[in-house]
């Protein structure tokens, strides 16, 4: 090295010293202490559903594995069909509803939505099939038409144990949450698809016309036969029971329809009205009769029983009556499958015909125990 460049050289080291001194005297930018700047990593979020496991570590195969013995295919033989703003899918010719539900205990409860069993026999018109194509008949011990919400319970005695699907609370769900559903669609036994929780908080109107609030919106499709399924989170937990979906009103084929789910929370009341229900009871009204006479439509009442729900609300031996809630009737068989989808405690409008002169009368309706469930053929 030359003289010159070592010159230089100690005059760039000497220099730098004295700025490193002043900085060290003054502090940085003229402050009087250090600062340690920890960038942060992103808060990670959720896997999507369909690639790794979610905060339980499972993976959806392993949900799948785990709560589809516990989904159930449901099919109502309908007394009376309705129009439902939820049964777009919904077969009416055929008389028949169909849908899913799932195991929330061990004791048989099945929870579905109501409208997959609105105007089915409660006692005996309602059928779950479970894993290994074991039929068996339900019946219906709690309703709730104001949240789409109704509970089965179904004998397992003989059957293979079950686990019932594990709730969790919808309260924690966000939008973005990956969300899984296992149900029916179109009767294919126990599907898997996923999705993401795509808006919360929307509110839908029920059969009875309450709104059902909280409800949750996904973007996975939800088919004929899904409905009353669970709507799970990453982790394997209900959060909602799939309701309702929207199709496009541009009748393109090939636009998304919006899915709902009632959120689970709001399930909880009718569950625990179903954990102390005891032994399934049905409607109940007190008439015996026949088809009336001639040419007259209607039935012909050919008994009362002495103190049932009937005889308080005034029928009388003789009277024929020609409708039940606004449905004509032509045989007491007619009147008996109107009574047997509703709930004890329910009012029925009843009119007939008495010394030819139409009146209307509300009859309240009783209780009592339905026949215990049996294998169904």
């Amino acid at each position: 090295m030359t003289r010159s460049a070592r010159s230089h050289f100690l005059s760039a080291v000497v220099g730098g010293l004295v700025v490193g001194a002043g900085l060290l005297v003054f502090g940085a930018a003229g402050r009087g202490r250090t600062e340690t700047i920890i960038d942060e990593a992103p808060v990670a979020s959720q896997p999507a559903a369909g690639t790794s496991g979610g905060p339980s570590g499972l993976t959806p195969h392993d949900i799948y594995q785990r709560d589809a013995p516990g989904v159930v295919y449901v099919q109502a033989k309908l007394v009376a069909p309705t129009e439902s703003p939820f049964n777009m899918f919904h077969a009416w010719e055929s008389n028949t509803s169909t849908g899913s539900g799932f195991l929330v205990d061990r004791r048989g409860d099945v929870l579905t939505d109501y409208h997959v069993v609105d105007g089915a026999d409660r006692s005996g018109g309602v059928t779950v099939l479970l894993q290994g194509n074991m039929r068996r008949r339900a019946g219906v011990i709690a309703v709730d038409p104001s949240s789409d919400l109704a509970v089965l319970h179904v004998d397992m005695r003989g059957l293979p144990s079950v686990r019932p699907l594990p709730l969790g609370e919808s309260s924690t769900v966000r939008v973005g949450d990956p969300t899984l559903t296992i149900g029916n669609p179109f009767g294919v036994d126990r599907t898997l698809s996923s999705g993401i929780v795509s808006a919360l908080q929307h509110r839908l109107q029920a059969s009875d016309g309450q709104a059902i609030d909280n409800v949750i919106q996904t973007d996975q499709p939800i088919d004929a036969g899904n409905a009353g399924g669970p709507l799970l989170d990453a982790g394997g937990q209900v959060i909602g029971i799939n309701s309702e979906v929207i199709a496009p009103e541009t009748g393109d084929r090939g636009g998304q329809a919006l899915a709902f789910a009632v959120p689970i929370d709001t399930a909880s009341e009718i569950l625990a009205r179903a954990a102390h229900a005891g032994p399934v009871r049905v409607a109940y009204i007190g008439l015996g009769g026949g088809s009336a006479r001639g040419s007259r439509t209607g039935v012909s009442i050919a008994s009362v029983v002495r103190g049932g729900p009937a005889a308080a609300g005034g029928v009388r031996q003789g009277d024929v009556i020609e409708r039940v809630d606004g449905d004509p009737v032509a045989s007491i068989s007619d009147v008996l499958a109107l009574v047997t989808t509703r709930s004890p405690g329910q009012s029925l409008t009843l009119t007939l015909r008495r010394r030819h002169r139409l009146r209307t009368l509300t009859v309240v309706l009783g209780s009592r125990t339905a026949p215990s469930s049996s294998d169904a053929q």
